[in-house]
């Protein structure tokens, strides 16, 4: 018998998630049937998705939801040999058992060199949301300026080079300097510290005075009800994440958006990026030869420790991270 750790949520999250919001349970595993496989988790992903959709889809008590890389250490399924690694939707575990069923292998041609834990990233999850949400609903084509808060996020920091890839001029805002010298690292054309610069306002139209066509929103809130005001004719907002409401106790009041979105004829699309996982294989394919070319970068903000995925977590609304969370078991 094996024993596994998971993380429960012990109390729905009232404002920042806490500590004292998740509970450290042990639970024995059963002896494996016929079709099941026993998988130990490498790397777990933290997002920011995961506090939203805890209050919609958890109760108090479930463990908490989420993805990692696991490698299997048993198998009953032909399909699966002890030893490879695979991307599984196991929730907060160090050990669980599956059917196969809810696996992704890692993209063909993956290279030793690259660290499987990108698998959470950039060639992940967030890496398919920036892909679908720019190409797809943002139809983003050449000489486009593309919009980017949470720049220096998991998805932000691909959807900018992505637009780069394909021809556009790409402005980023972050909430440090180290994590604008970063954007401006990577390609992004402009970049600035929303916490710093004295007018947002007036941040944004200098860094493109004709406005942009395409504004990549991870953010919502008071940023939105600003960007909007400086979107070009005919111009496209991807709703993507809404991170600085996630935590609010209270819903924002934001300014009225009905005169740009009538007058400049926008069009505002939110998503969810499983609509597209018919094409999850086209898509990351896709990521992994941009990423083995050096055309799209990845950075990786790693805790050491299962012990510390809450702490882990909770620092996603800090904004402790660089690039992608990720916790190495």
């Amino acid at each position: 018998m094996v024993t596994a750790k998971a993380w429960a949520l012990k109390k729905h999250f009232d404002g920042l998630p806490k500590s004292s919001d998740f509970e450290l349970k042990t639970i024995e595993l059963p002896n494996l049937k016929d079709g099941q496989l026993l998988l130990e988790s490498v790397f777990l992903s933290v997002d920011p998705y995961m506090r939203p959709y805890s209050q919609l889809e958890m109760k108090e008590g479930d463990i908490m939801i989420g993805t990692q890389v696991a490698r299997i250490v048993e198998s009953k399924n032909p399909a699966f040999t002890v030893g490879a690694c695979v991307v599984a939707n196991g929730g907060w575990r160090t050990h669980f058992i599956s059917d196969g069923k809810d696996l992704l292998l890692l993209p063909s041609g993956w290279p030793e060199s690259l660290p499987k834990s990108v698998a959470l990233g950039t060639v992940g999850m967030p890496g398919l949301s920036a892909y679908f949400g720019l190409l797809e609903v943002g139809k983003v084509k050449p000489g486009d300026t593309v919009l980017v808060n949470a720049a220096a996020g998991a998805v932000g920091s691909v959807v900018g080079q992505i637009a780069k890839i394909g021809g556009c001029k790409v402005v980023g805002c972050a909430g440090s300097d180290d994590k604008v010298a970063y954007l401006k690292s990577i390609g992004f054309d402009e970049a600035f510290n929303y916490k710093t610069v004295a007018s947002l306002d007036e941040a944004l139209r200098k860094a493109s005075p004709d406005g942009y066509d395409c504004f990549f929103d991870n953010v919502g809130g008071e940023f939105f009800s600003v960007a909007v005001y400086q979107m070009k004719m005919f111009g496209r907002i991807v709703v993507c994440g809404a991170v600085s409401q996630y935590n609010d106790t209270v819903p924002q009041k934001g300014a009225s958006v009905h005169f740009p979105m009538i007058f400049k004829q926008l069009r505002m699309e939110g998503f969810i990026v499983t609509r597209w996982y018919n094409r999850r294989e086209e898509a990351l394919k896709a990521l992994l030869k941009w990423v083995v070319e050096g055309k799209l970068k990845f950075q990786e903000h790693i805790t050491e420790g299962f012990e510390n995925m809450p702490m882990a977590f909770t620092g996603l609304f800090k904004g402790e991270n660089l690039g992608k969370a990720i916790v190495k078991v």
